[in-house]
C-alpha cells in the first residue's frame, strides 16, 4: 500500500507540534483515519530510566516491544546502523488515508511551513522549496507565491490538505 504522506515543517518553535496537533483532532473528526511521524533530536527517549523496558534495552535488546491491550509500541535500538528514511519509517505503517510527518525539512513530500512571530528564524523555507505548498503563520505574510492560512485556521488547513492530497469521500 501506498501512504498519502503530507508534511508540517519550520524553524524551532514554529507551532509545528501545535498545528500538527489540530490538524489530527480536524482530520480524525472527519472520519480520516491519521498516522503521525515525528522527527525528533539525536538522543530522545520514550521508555525512561527504572521501567522494565529500559532494562532490557540497555541490556542490549536490539528491539523492544511493549505490548498491552490499548496499545502496542516498538523500539528499535540503532547501533551500527544509519537513520532509517522517511519512506522505511513510512513502511512500517498499517494502512491509513493520510501520514501526517512533522520535520523532515529536506525531504519532498509536500509540506505546509509553519511560521509564529516567536519562532527561531523568520527566514522563508518556502522561498527555496518547492514542496511547500502552503504557508501557516501567526502575522501577516506578504509577497508569496503559494496560499497563506492563519496559522489557527485548522478547519481552511484541512480542507486544503484534504484537496492536495486528493482525499474525499
Amino acid at each position: 500500500m501506498t501512504h498519502r504522506i503530507f508534511g508540517i515543517t519550520g524553524w524551532k518553535n514554529s507551532g509545528k507540534t501545535t498545528l500538527t496537533v489540530k490538524l489530527v483532532i480536524e482530520l480524525t473528526r472527519r472520519g480520516w483515519k491519521v498516522s503521525t511521524i515525528k522527527h525528533a533530536h539525536h538522543d530522545f527517549d520514550i521508555d525512561h530510566e527504572g521501567t522494565d523496558s529500559y532494562r532490557h534495552r540497555k541490556a542490549g535488546a536490539g528491539e523492544v516491544a511493549i505490548v498491552s491491550d490499548r496499545r502496542w509500541a516498538l523500539m528499535h535500538e540503532l547501533t551500527d546502523e544509519s537513520e532509517p528514511s522517511l519512506a522505511e519509517i513510512v513502511g512500517r505503517f498499517a494502512p491509513c488515508d493520510l501520514v501526517l510527518v512533522e520535520g523532515y525539512k529536506r525531504e519532498g513530500h509536500k509540506k505546509i511551513e509553519a511560521r509564529r512571530r516567536e519562532g527561531r528564524s523568520s527566514e522563508s523555507l518556502a522561498q527555496n522549496d518547492p514542496s511547500i505548498v502552503a504557508i501557516a503563520s501567526d502575522f501577516p505574510v506578504e509577497g508569496e507565491q503559494i496560499p497563506v492560512f492563519d496559522l489557527d485556521d485548522t478547519t481552511g488547513l484541512a480542507d486544503f490538505i484534504e484537496r492536495e492530497m486528493g482525499l474525499t469521500r
